[in-house]
């Protein structure tokens, strides 16, 4: 016996008001008398409401110490807590972090047990205990708790005894292997040990095997292991590209071919991947647009490919600029909207209007394939679709191809059947016209509306949602921010450019940090932690500088920042 259940706590989802909004959180755990069934997925009468984050037979029970409840206490002079404060299943006395390890097996009552993995705090601890930078603490003082998978179900109660019936031959205890990912340091004879653990937790193997590869690469910048970045960029910030090319390609869309201006190759590209451009406007003020590449990602060149919009004030000008000879400002590609190319499944390519062009790229890209590849694509007529010839002999290339052109409105020269094969929008009724399996990949670029409403009608035919790929750029309204410059004394102004949503914002520094700026701007961010500990909202910079507070417990790459943790020391260009 090493140790003993001090109490059992469950709790289901429900809502909370946090900064004037709804959260669903099951944080909020209670004992519970007497004895109760511990099941594969978790005890009866529990739940969890991020089921990306918690819950599933990896995570059934989360164990947390009564020795870690005295340490905060004391630590930060709280009063004493009730149990299942730190939103665990099971308070225990013994099982320190620093004593357990990954595939040690336990029997805890009448259930048998293994531990898989340190638990991952979420801002959802620090709204429990009325202190925002809990994630970040539990990490640092080695005290995150761990979670269990059920190998043998049955019921537990309070006072049950703790027995270790097995300890793995790795020896990393749940601080050695949180710490491995999260703290800095992450040395290759520690990831492949860590590795070599059975019992650990395919997300947290996929973490090590990233950290792992760019180690051995000897490309380690940032945390690989948290980053939801897949490129690999070749430059940070701008640097300067030659125009060497401007052609039509319909009645509203012109392809621009950029190369650099030494003649040397451009670094390949993912293909779906997009650049930033950076050039002075009409009216002398920066103009900063995004646009996706639309040719080959083995070529020694990058083309972009931009429609003259009738209330844009970038489009048309930048179609008139970018003449051969003009050298520009440009990032390296960049953008995880990109084609699974270790993929077998079918891939469906599914388009509207200028959204064609990362889709044109991956089409490229699957050149000689032998998967079953799906176009579809939608236009208002023949003059208004571009790369036809291309796109023709791309497809004529691929022995598993097939095609639906959509027209909403053809023009009295477009032929059915050779221009076009579909009369309308893209619908869920084009889609199923050609046989396309609800197995495939699905990757779709277009018009936000085109989006909402594909990706709807797609999840409802049953598509399950790590099968959808979007990509939209200027979804938001364009403009600059309507926010009142409520600005403390002393307070500097910065404008902070986001790159694909097309907006000018104006920080005048009344936010904490640029995710609540962000929110506040009704802006879409990704994020979990709020103190700069996993990394879910790391985002690309193109221009300026910033500062944390708190800093991050893992800095991210140059050129890359922590949206929660961050403020602005400059005027911004941010990759969102």
């Amino acid at each position: 016996m090493i140790g003993k259940v001090i109490s059992v706590n469950v709790g289901m989802p429900r809502q909370i008001e946090w900064r004037g909004q709804f959260v669903r959180t099951a944080i909020w755990k209670s004992p519970v008398a007497g004895r109760i069934m511990a099941r594969r997925l978790n005890l009866e009468g529990d739940g969890q409401a991020d089921l990306v984050g918690h819950g599933g037979e990896n995570r059934s029970l989360l164990v947390y110490q009564l020795e870690s409840y005295r340490y905060w206490q004391q630590l930060l002079g709280d009063t004493p807590y009730e149990m299942g404060r730190f939103g665990e299943n099971l308070t225990v006395e013994g099982l320190a972090d620093a004593d357990v390890c990954i595939g040690d097996r336990f029997r805890i009552g009448e259930v048998l047990v293994e531990v898989t993995q340190p638990r991952v705090t979420c801002y959802r601890l620090g709204i429990r205990m009325k202190r925002p930078e809990m994630p970040s603490l539990l990490v640092q003082h080695g005290r995150p708790g761990f979670y269990l998978r059920i190998l043998e179900e049955g019921t537990v109660g309070p006072g049950d005894p703790i027995e270790r019936v097995v300890s793995d031959g790795a020896m990393m205890s749940v601080v050695d292997v949180d710490h491995l990912l999260y703290l800095g340091k992450h040395p290759v004879d520690q990831l492949e040990r860590a590795l070599s653990i059975k019992a650990l937790s395919e997300g947290w193997k996929d973490s090590f095997r990233d950290l792992l590869q760019a180690q051995r690469d000897g490309h380690l910048v940032g945390n690989p292991g948290l980053s939801q970045d897949v490129s690999k960029e070749p430059w940070q910030g701008f640097r300067k590209l030659s125009v060497l090319s401007n052609e039509s390609e319909s009645a509203d869309v012109r392809s621009i071919v950029l190369g650099a201006p030494g003649g040397e190759s451009l670094p390949a590209f993912h293909a779906g991947q997009h650049i930033v451009l950076k050039t002075p406007g009409p009216d002398h003020k920066e103009l900063i647009r995004t646009y996706s590449l639309s040719g080959s990602p083995e070529g020694d060149r990058y083309r972009i490919s931009i429609k003259r919009e009738a209330q844009g004030v970038g489009s048309g000008y930048l179609q008139d600029l970018l003449q051969p000879g003009v050298e520009i400002d440009a990032s390296a590609p960049r953008g995880t909207f990109v084609l699974d190319m270790e993929s077998a499944k079918p891939v469906v390519l599914l388009s509207a209007g200028i959204g064609v062009t990362p889709l044109l790229s991956m089409l490229h890209a699957l050149a000689n394939s032998t998967r079953d590849i799906f176009w579809v694509h939608g236009a208002r007529d023949g003059e208004h679709l571009g790369f036809r010839s291309e796109i023709k002999r791309l497809l004529a290339s691929l022995p598993n191809a097939k095609r639906l052109t959509a027209f909403s409105r053809p023009g009295q020269s477009d032929v059915f059947g050779d221009d076009y094969n579909w009369t309308g929008h893209v619908t869920m009724d084009a889609i199923k016209s050609i046989q396309i399996p609800k197995s495939a990949e699905f990757y779709l670029c277009g018009p936000s509306q085109f989006l909402q409403s594909m990706g709807d009608s797609l999840s409802t035919w049953g598509v399950f949602p790590d099968q959808i790929h979007l990509e939209t750029f200027g979804g938001s309204p364009g403009g600059a921010s309507t926010k009142p410059r409520s600005g403390t004394q002393g307070d500097q102004e910065f404008q902070i450019t986001l790159t694909r949503s097309n907006r000018v914002l104006h920080w005048t520094g009344d936010r904490p940090s640029l995710l609540e700026f962000l929110e506040d701007e009704k802006i879409p961010v990704q994020w979990s932690c709020r103190v700069g500990v996993c990394h879910t909202c790391e985002i690309g910079i193109l221009d300026g500088q910033i500062e944390y507070a708190p800093a991050p417990l893992d800095a991210p790459a140059t050129g890359r920042l922590l949206v929660c943790c961050s403020r602005p020391k400059s005027n911004l260009a941010l990759d969102l």
